[in-house]
């Protein structure tokens, strides 16, 4: 799953040598002529479920909001987001947060082998705005309130054990997380446009009710070096944890959260950038910024939730844009993977792959609908690069 290459260019169908090896440092980002043909081919036409996809995938629906899930009584809830998946037995379960104020939480599917539904459920309830989260490396889920002040909450997928807040890990608009176990820390995103990225590091590895609150420091380049500084008062008041300590880098909108291969990745929606953490060096860069595109169309707007896949490649979601998922590949190939037609007034949410790596699930949060009671649940099968 190693990353060959940083990502320097912002290139459909195309590698940043193809166009004289332009990189984004001084120099603009140069799109090709034909856009849209990235390693999976071009979009085809829509299919039954208005999804836009690569020849040899299929989509199909999971759940819709106010509905309930195929073959259970469970209804599904409102404002579908954050996700993620685990293996159970021979099958799997996806996670979802609801990010509705009040009673977000968080649900569950279960899935038998063959991808039948076998169960759907509740993992967490009484919370707000349930954004993004984060899978831990001992099978829980982190789901992050994205409100002032607000939690993370530690959830159990199969919804045997409660949920338990975690104070620790600190009080602020929490958007996403993101383990780390090289270095035994979760990474933390903040969805303020002057947010901060943080790091949380346990007393004990596997247990998160003690710990330390970090945060970033760096200068105000989009390159550079970065140390880590602890945050005096992880319960953010009267004094917000983001301003607490001096030169800490802020960040305009923290979105999405990966961790793979000493590297973090991380979106920021308020100026559309995708960022790299070189853990090994401890350097930062830019991996994508479509303000510094100066020729085509900016192949990925609005960036939210991210995820990877094990060939290496990440999956970024757009909040509104096109309504895509692009795929940014080791080779610095950045295409449409798929496109969501006729839901403008919505946002991808939850990108997650199944644990063989063949199915990736996502929610368009409000659907054709506009609302958060029109949320739709999606299932893509097909052949993912290995």
């Amino acid at each position: 799953m190693e990353r060959r290459t940083f990502l320097r260019a912002a290139v459909i169908g195309g590698s940043a040598a193809a166009f004289g090896g332009t990189l984004w440092r001084g120099a603009a980002y140069a799109a090709p002529a034909q856009p849209g043909t990235g390693p999976y081919g071009a979009l085809g036409a829509a299919d039954a479920n208005g999804i836009r996809l690569p020849a040899g995938f299929t989509s199909r629906v999971i759940a819709r909001s106010g509905r309930t899930v195929a073959g259970t009584s469970y209804t599904w809830h409102n404002a579908p987001d954050g996700g993620a998946c685990y293996a159970d037995g021979t099958g799997w379960i996806y996670v979802s947060n609801s990010e509705i104020n009040p009673s977000g939480g968080a649900s569950a599917v279960r899935f038998s082998s063959n991808g039948t539904i076998t169960s759907a459920y509740r993992i967490l309830s009484n919370t707000r705005t349930n954004c993004a989260g984060g899978k831990t490396p001992w099978n829980t889920w982190l789901s992050c309130e994205e409100v002032d002040r607000g939690y993370v909450y530690e959830t159990d997928p199969w919804g045997v054990k409660a949920a338990v807040r975690r104070d620790a890990m600190g009080r602020f608009k929490h958007e996403a997380a993101a383990a780390d176990p090289v270095r035994r820390v979760i990474y933390l995103t903040e969805d303020e446009s002057n947010g901060r990225l943080y790091r949380f590091v346990p007393t004990t590895w596997g247990d998160l009710s003690a710990g330390t609150l970090q945060v970033l420091v760096a200068g105000t380049a989009t390159s550079g070096s970065f140390t880590w500084t602890t945050v005096p008062d992880p319960d953010g008041s009267p004094t917000s944890t983001r301003t607490q300590v001096s030169g800490s880098k802020s960040f305009n909108g923290g979105e999405g959260c990966h961790y793979a291969d000493d590297k973090v990745w991380f979106t920021t929606k308020g100026d559309n950038r995708v960022w790299q953490l070189n853990l090994t060096s401890n350097t930062y860069e830019l991996a994508y910024d479509d303000s510094l595109v100066t020729s085509g169309t900016a192949p990925l707007t609005g960036v939210d939730n991210i995820t990877g896949s094990s060939s290496g490649d990440l999956f970024v979601a757009e909040d509104g844009g096109s309504m895509d998922i692009c795929v940014i590949t080791p080779d610095d190939v950045i295409a449409p993977f798929l496109r969501i037609d006729g839901q403008s007034g919505s946002e991808i949410t939850g990108p997650a792959f199944s644990p063989d790596g063949t199915r990736l699930y996502f929610s368009s949060q409000r659907g054709t609908s506009g609302s958060s009671s029109g949320g739709i649940t999606y299932e893509v099968t097909g052949p993912f690069r290995a």
